[in-house]
């Protein structure tokens, strides 16, 4: 059987702007979780892991902890861990990953 975690640190095997599923970094005692670029996107996002806050990732790779966060409606870094990994299990589950 395939191991979800095995998939996300294969994952993270890739450059950040080719990878497909969110992943988390910390600086300066602040940690978010980087949600992967969609094909229309400039640019990705970075989730603070427990506050509906987020920042453009080039913000977050340039200046860490003083990025300048938004707040966002609905979403969190562990929010988008949690689905992301949900996902996963059940594209295992369907066979999708072998």
């Amino acid at each position: 059987m395939i191991d979800i975690d095995a998939i996300f640190a294969a994952d993270r095997q890739h450059p950040p702007r080719e990878r497909s599923l969110p992943w988390p970094e910390t600086r300066d005692g602040v940690t978010v979780v980087i949600e992967p670029k969609p094909h229309w996107a400039n640019d990705m996002r970075a989730f603070r892991s427990e506050a509906r806050e987020y920042c453009a990732y080039a913000d977050w790779a340039e200046n860490g902890a003083r990025s300048r966060f938004f707040g966002h409606i609905d979403t969190c870094g562990d929010d988008l861990i949690r689905k992301s990994r949900t996902l996963v299990a059940c594209e295992i589950a369907d066979g999708h990953w072998s």
